[in-house]
Parts: structure tokens; C-alpha cells; sequence
């Protein structure tokens, strides 16, 4: 059965973050995920997730400067001693919110010099970042996930095509090294969802939605979900599948595409 993780980066942003666990609760939602848990001490976080009767199902190990526009540390030269300490910092949140994934953001490209030689030196440093933290997460039995990021929304990014995280996943070569398979990105940049889904499926950790192209409710846009879930659901997923999308209006009146499909209380 299709379980759904409310974003709360995204969702229910009419209420403060820390009150979002209990509306996303109070709407029938079992999971939840969101980008960072930083800015709060996990124990606090912990005590919302209990009381809400939720899962943390994932977040981002901390990604750089977010504010000045960075996007991840994951295949940075010159920045592989912090990208270990951010994944340090990611398995203790982790660990104390029984999160059983975290993502690790790629990053961007320069903007300048040798397009081909940045390239390749992102490339080094991707693989060699990402093996580390794969074999420093399986010491305490979590995954790392990897994900394309249309390069629309986020231009630069270095990992935007899902056959450039197949291969990256195949170099690496660490099981619990996995594709965050999120079907908003993908449509941008490639189309052919169902094929994406059933080529890769083995090697889906975590499913993402959103309608497209405007990133509102799944109901609305070029892609018809309820297809793409039943199609998952024949495939075996078991896993969880977030609802990482911008509410066009107030997030609760906007589930209706969800419980008309019986995934959410009516």
C-alpha cells in the first residue's frame, strides 16, 4: 500500500515549522520528511514525532551555505572535510530520529573556467564523498540517497539525469547507497515516468511527487499520479512516497487528490 510523507518544508507552511507535525498528523499522514532538522535540537524534534504518532522518513545532510545559494557538498573539491562532518552531524540526527535515509545534495558546478574540467574533478570528488558516506552510514544501519534536481529550478546542479545517478550508484557500489526517484524532476528533464520507474526500480530508496510544471498538488499538471502509483504498487514499493510540493492554497483543503484516491482519511 502507497504510504504518503507530508513535506513540511512545503506543506502546511500556514503554521510555524514545529506546529507543522501536528497538522500534518491531524490530516491523516504517518510520515513525515522535510530538508533540515539543524536549526533544532533532535530531542525536541523527537518528542513532535512521538506525539504525533509520525516517522521521520528523511532529510538532507546539511548542504553548505544555503542562504548564499549553496546546494550541497557532495561533489565539491576542495570541500571533502566538511562534507564528512556534515555527515557525521546528519547520522546523529539520524540516529536519534530513527530516520532510516538521509539525501546527500550534489551541489552545483562553477559557473567559470573548463566546463569539462569541473566536470570531471565534481565527478572524483562525488564518488570518493559519496563511498564514505554510504560505509559510514551502513555502521549504523542507515541509507544515503542520491538525486537528480532538474536543472530548471536549480541550475548547475551536478547531478540532474537519472542515467548519471545509475552510473554513479554502480561506481560507487555500496548497497545501501540508493536513487531518491523524485517524478517531478525526472518529468522536467526526461519524460517517460513509467520506464524510468520500472528500469530503476530496484535501486529506489525514496519516491517524491509534485505536479508539473508548477510544483502544486499532484492533481494538477501533465502527470496523472494516480497511474504512476498504481503501477509502483505493482512493481512491490514499499516504500514511502513525499509529497514534496507548494501548496497553491491552504494545504489541507488541497488533499483532496489524496483522499479521493483513499491514500489519506477522508
Amino acid at each position: 500500500m502507497i504510504r504518503l510523507a507530508a513535506n513540511l518544508s512545503m506543506l502546511f507552511n500556514e503554521n510555524d515549522f514545529l506546529d507543522r507535525f501536528a497538522a500534518a498528523g491531524q490530516a491523516g499522514f504517518r510520515g513525515v520528511e522535510y530538508l533540515f532538522p539543524y536549526a533544532y535540537a533532535p530531542e525536541t524534534l523527537r518528542a513532535l514525532l512521538e506525539g504525533n504518532a509520525l516517522e521521520q522518513v528523511l532529510f538532507n545532510l546539511p548542504p553548505g551555505d544555503w542562504e548564499a545559494g549553496e546546494r550541497g557538498l557532495a561533489s565539491l573539491p576542495g570541500r571533502e572535510a566538511e562534507f564528512r562532518d556534515s555527515v557525521v552531524e546528519a547520522l546523529r540526527y539520524a540516529q536519534a530520529l530513527d530516520c532510516p535515509r538521509v539525501h546527500a545534495m550534489a551541489g552545483l558546478l562553477p559557473v567559470d573556467g573548463d566546463p569539462h574540467e569541473a566536470r570531471a574533478a565534481h565527478h572524483a570528488t562525488y564518488i570518493d564523498n559519496l563511498r564514505f558516506a554510504a560505509r559510514e552510514a551502513a555502521k549504523v544501519g542507515r541509507e544515503v540517497l542520491i538525486e537528480p534536481i532538474n536543472t530548471r529550478d536549480m541550475p548547475g546542479f551536478f547531478l540532474s539525469r537519472q542515467a548519471q545517478a545509475m552510473a554513479v550508484l554502480e561506481e560507487v557500489g555500496e548497497p545501501n547507497l540508493r536513487l531518491q526517484f523524485d517524478l517531478y524532476h525526472c518529468q522536467i528533464m526526461e519524460g517517460d515516468l513509467t520506464r524510468h520507474l520500472e528500469r530503476q526500480f530496484s535501486a529506489i530508496g525514496h519516491v517524491q511527487i509534485a505536479g508539473v510544471p508548477e510544483r502544486h498538488e499532484p492533481d494538477v499538471g501533465e502527470v496523472h499520479y494516480p497511474a504512476l502509483f498504481e503501477r509502483l504498487e505493482a512493481l512491490g514499493y514499499t516504500g514511502w512516497i513525499g509529497c514534496e510540493y507548494r501548496p497553491a492554497g491552504d494545504t489541507r483543503q488541497g488533499l483532496g487528490w489524496a483522499r479521493d484516491v483513499g491514500l489519506l482519511p477522508g
